[in-house]
């Protein structure tokens, strides 16, 4: 506090053992002399009277229902049943990289020697931590080509937006802070503009040619246009559309070659690892989301992790810290751009995931995972592909690690929607691949190396199935609107309330195919108006009169 005055925060976690500890640091005796509980009665609330809660809390039946630990485990479980999970069947979200999250990996989240360190605590107490960081900035360092890494970036937006930053930085330090012009594909993730934005830059939007590749001629020419503020280029590759760029490096020298930086969206670096690097294709910074291609968890919002790599012109330029020195050596603070977020190393305490991801796999196992990555996505491009046309290919008819497949062609025969479709998914117990983007009425699957060719084909048997089903619409053998998909999701409490009304077998409705016979996926709810949903809001706040109750009478 002062010279003379040391302050110390307790909070509820604090035990009295932790007390006598402390106690002990002062007065080597003291601790013979200490009694907690008359202590206890003469410290005062701090908050003022006023401000104390005298109304009861946590009032839900839920808090109340449980009682021993058996009960709570049933209840998870119950609770845990109602998801779709990895757990239950692949998640084939496009852009997201649902891989398996290793118990192996996850076990140091719930060591109290690595969670419970404060982020500002002193680097003389944090030296496992430190050699962590190091090791683990090594790794990155030889993954992506880059010479330096800052771990504090908390998400693969927040990266974006320091590497911008680094860039702009840049340019200011060599006299060019006039540059502000950010170029950005149009098959761009939807982060980018905003983080240029952000970052004080002017965007301008490259097309992309039929094929889902940059438009070189449309490049060249806004970089011409633009060369005297140009800024930086961000570029997706593998591109959003699911393919290699083959003329990356010539997109690259391009905005080089007009004063340019290049940032490259790490969306997608699963398809990368092991294979090539980043900065050996052009790239100057870019983002890596550890929560997608090393292995953190991303569901349940968080937390994310997006480090960035830089060249080492762009190194001294890496976010620092205000109260933590050494966080970015490379500038000793001089000329960083500060901090992107509060923490020094971000979420510090989940880096020990990717860190086991990396050890466990090694070089040849890292380079393995992309290979199967790949592999999938290709797989499954093929076996759908007669059935929902592939959007976009490379030139020798192949995917990188996902693949974008077209339901348009449905939606004008027969009305049925890329939404109907998801929802049937789940009557064959599976997760909704990302919908219509980037691509309208489509669907983007990304399987990563995870599944086994048994889950892929039972996913892609699934919609082939499905599509069997819409073809029966087509032909005029299932009602337009009374239909498997139109009424889907079907829910246990559908099959059990009895009198079956609807114009197609029970059977088919709630057990579609084999696997589902075996172990049964039961949706919690029927189908949803989801727009109705949206343009309605539903008020969650008590009724009126419990405010009226409130009122003290004069």
């Amino acid at each position: 506090i002062d010279a003379d005055h040391l302050g110390i925060s307790f909070d509820e976690t604090t035990k009295r053992e932790n007390l006598l500890t402390l106690w002990k640091v002062f007065d080597t005796h003291a601790h013979h002399r200490l009694d907690i509980e008359e202590l206890d009665a003469e410290v005062k609330n701090a908050i003022p009277p006023e401000l104390v809660r005298d109304s009861p809390y946590l009032e839900h039946e839920i808090f109340h229902r449980y009682r021993s630990e058996t009960e709570m485990m049933r209840y998870m479980r119950r609770t845990a049943s109602k998801d779709v999970s990895l757990g239950r069947s692949m998640i084939p979200l496009g852009s997201c990289t649902m891989k398996l999250n290793a118990t192996s990996e996850l076990q140091t989240i719930s060591i109290r020697d690595f969670t419970n360190l404060h982020p500002f605590a002193p680097l003389e107490q944090t030296q496992g931590y430190q050699q962590l960081f190091e090791e683990l900035e090594d790794m990155l360092c030889e993954i992506t080509g880059f010479h330096a890494i800052s771990l504090q970036p908390n998400a693969g937006s927040q990266g974006e937006y320091a590497g911008l930053l680094c860039i702009r930085a840049f340019h200011e330090a060599n006299g060019q802070g006039h540059r502000d012009v950010c170029l950005i594909p149009s098959s761009a993730h939807g982060t980018n503009p905003a983080s240029a934005v952000m970052a004080g830059m002017r965007v301008i939007i490259v097309k992309c040619d039929e094929d889902g590749n940059v438009d070189l001629n449309d490049l060249r020419d806004k970089a011409a246009t633009h060369q005297e503020e140009l800024a930086a280029l961000m570029i997706t590759y593998p591109s959003t559309h699911g393919v290699f760029e083959e003329r990356v490096r010539d997109i690259c020298q391009i905005v080089h070659h007009h004063g340019g930086q290049v940032y490259m969206d790490g969306a997608n670096l699963n398809a990368l690892v092991g294979i090539c690097r980043p900065a050996e294709i052009g790239a100057d910074v870019a983002h890596i989301n550890l929560h997608k291609t090393f292995a953190i968890p991303h569901g349940g919002g968080g937390p994310g992790m997006g480090p960035i790599g830089v060249l080492s012109h762009l190194a001294p330029y890496l976010p620092d810290h205000v109260l933590v020195e050494g966080v970015n050596p490379a500038s000793g603070g001089r000329a960083t751009i500060g901090q992107v977020s509060a923490a020094p190393w971000g979420s510090a305490s989940i880096l020990p995931i990717s860190w086991a991801y990396i050890a466990l796999l090694g070089a040849s196992g890292l380079r393995r995972a992309t290979e199967i990555a790949i592999l999938n996505a290709n797989y499954v491009a093929k076996r759908l592909n007669e059935y929902y046309p592939v959007v976009y290919t490379g030139n020798n008819g192949l995917v990188a690690h996902e693949c974008i497949v077209d339901l348009s062609a449905i939606r004008e025969s027969c009305g049925i929607t890329v939404e109907d479709v998801a929802k049937r998914l789940m009557d064959y117990g599976f997760h909704a691949p990302t919908m219509s983007w980037p691509v309208a009425d489509s669907f983007m699957i990304e399987p990563t190396e995870s599944e086994s060719r048994e889950e892929l084909d039972r996913f892609c048997d699934a919609l082939i199935s499905i599509r069997g089903e819409i073809a029966e619409i087509e032909a005029g053998q299932q009602d337009p609107e009374n239909n498997l998909l139109r009424n889907a999701p079907h829910s246990l409490h559908l099959l059990t309330q009895g009198g079956w009304d609807r114009p197609y077998p029970l059977e088919v409705a709630f057990f579609p195919s084999p696997a589902t016979r075996r172990d049964k996926y039961w949706p919690p709810v029927g189908r949803v108006d989801n727009v109705q949903g949206d343009k309605t809001l539903v008020c969650s706040c008590p009724p009126i009169d419990y405010y009226e109750e409130e009122v003290q009478t004069p």
